[in-house]
């Protein structure tokens, strides 16, 4: 898993002093606070790569407004205007959904209610829209599995096993 997670676009700036109105990543609450140290990217020439966070109110519309230490001026500010705010993932892992969450997952058996053992989980790859669990096949083939909590039956932790209900024809793809 990586250690910086995206939880933030900085959408527009919001005034002269390097302020700007933010809305939460993709399938995501909204997770900056004040004091978290972002790290913007793509990175900006003549702007900082890295800043703390300074200060945030949450708006009616769902976007917040967002002041960072080291921003001080709309120049700045409309360089960074456009680009993802990246945390550590350990900073906000617990308020993170399942798809975004670190998971002891890695090397376990996936077990479907419908099929029985499917293959050994080898990877979480992180997508625009969802994340996906990237599974190895007895026949060493390997199958995608949506990341989604609507598939998950349990975990058979003392066994390393993930138990999922698949639905019908998903890993036929």
């Amino acid at each position: 898993m990586r250690v910086w997670v995206n939880v933030a676009v900085l959408a527009r700036t919001y005034n002269l002093e390097g302020g700007f109105v933010a809305r939460a990543a993709a399938n995501l609450p909204f997770l900056l606070e004040e004091g978290m140290e972002v790290a913007f990217v793509p990175p900006q020439i003549d702007a900082p790569r890295r800043a703390t966070v300074a200060s945030v109110s949450l708006r009616g519309d769902g976007t917040a407004t967002v002041f960072f230490d080291g921003v001080a001026d709309a120049g700045a500010a409309s360089r960074l205007a456009g680009c993802s705010c990246l945390v550590r993932r350990a900073e906000v892992a617990d308020r993170l959904p399942l798809a975004a969450q670190a998971h002891p997952w890695l090397g376990w058996q996936m077990v479907d209610a419908q099929v029985g053992p499917v293959g050994q989980i080898s990877d979480i790859q992180e997508g625009p829209a969802q994340s996906r669990l990237v599974v190895r096949t007895d026949a060493d083939r390997e199958v995608l599995v949506p990341l989604v909590e609507e598939f998950i039956v349990g975990e058979d932790e003392g066994n390393g096993r993930l138990l999922v209900q698949l639905p019908a024809g998903l890993l036929d793809l």
